[in-house]
């Protein structure tokens, strides 16, 4: 008897492939999709199969999914009427965004979702002009973002609601938290949530009142460790709403409300003490400690993930 020919694999196109394209890629890869990714600079090929065959790994998905994935020079050469999502993934340059969505606004026929990664640009600016911007959205991963589950897909000032519903759909079909983000603001949600965390933790360094290091401790130890458990909504939900009212009237006016970044990492900046990357920020560091320190931030992420899958 003839057996049912295997369903076609499901398609999407990932625009840029540095580490953040290269993770978006192994989501889908690991989902049992096929992946076109666009990478102009062919001499970073092997670099960045070596990066989605790692991230895989710590999926724990086949390592022959890796196969799955088609690297290509230019856009023109994707595939796209199969596909059932576009993401652009390429540098935080508003300019080269624009290009890119000009260019798919052409490419990609009409139905299709296409999706900006940008962290911080609206999706209403990214896409000015484009005649489909009605499809349009930001699709916003958190670095790394195989490790990390939340994903906003964030409505554009003229994006339909279907379009969001179906990116959040796929999302959710890979194991992904969907995070609907109603409106377009800088930032969307999570970074404006995290940023008034991080300017408080700089200001913290400003005023002198804690170093670097107790400063991560304060985070890491205390509310980092009660974030896993419940959001701060939830929290104070448990705890109770007259306690955090007392607290916001006793702290909120003495709270850093400053509107532009502060001394401290001002200095840094403009000395080219970028962290890591540069070998001296806060702390000094060699390409050694560097590496290490990121793989046990990844092997974290892995626990911390796995937590989270049994709680369902």
């Amino acid at each position: 008897m003839p057996t049912d020919p295997e369903p076609p694999q499901r398609h999407a196109a990932i625009i840029g492939f540095g580490l953040m394209g290269c993770d978006i890629a192994a989501i889908f890869l690991a989902g049992g999709w096929r992946v076109t990714a666009v990478e102009p600079d062919r001499a970073s090929w092997p670099a960045r199969l070596d990066r989605v065959a790692l991230s895989l790994s710590q999926l724990g998905a086949p390592p022959a999914r890796v196969d799955a994935l088609d690297l290509v020079a230019a856009m023109e050469d994707v595939g796209f009427n199969d596909a059932e999502a576009v993401i652009e993934a390429v540098p935080e340059r508003l300019d080269l965004k624009r290009q890119v969505f000009a260019a798919l606004d052409r490419l990609v026929p009409a139905g299709i979702p296409v999706a900006s990664n940008a962290s911080g640009f609206r999706i209403t600016d990214i896409a000015e002009g484009c005649a489909t911007r009605d499809r349009m959205a930001n699709l916003h991963f958190f670095l790394p973002a195989h490790l990390v589950p939340g994903v906003e897909v964030v409505k554009g000032e003229h994006t339909e609601d279907a379009a969001c519903e179906r990116l959040a759909e796929i999302m959710a079909g890979l194991g992904r938290v969907p995070i609907r983000v109603a409106r377009d603001v800088p930032g969307f949600l999570a970074n404006r949530i995290q940023h008034a965390m991080v300017r408080e933790a700089f200001n913290a360094l400003d005023e002198g009142l804690a170093s670097p290091e107790d400063v991560d401790k304060a985070v890491r130890f205390t509310f980092g460790m009660r974030i896993m458990g419940a959001g701060p909504i939830l929290q104070k939900e448990l705890a109770g709403l007259e306690t955090q009212l007392a607290a916001q009237a006793t702290i909120y006016p003495s709270l850093c409300n400053r509107a532009t970044p502060g001394p401290t990492i001002t200095r840094l900046v403009e000395a080219g003490k970028l962290g890591a990357k540069t070998g001296e920020g806060f702390w000094e560091w060699t390409p050694e400690s560097a590496k290490a320190a990121r793989e046990r931030y990844e092997r974290m992420l892995l626990a911390a993930l796995e937590l989270l899958r049994r709680e369902g």
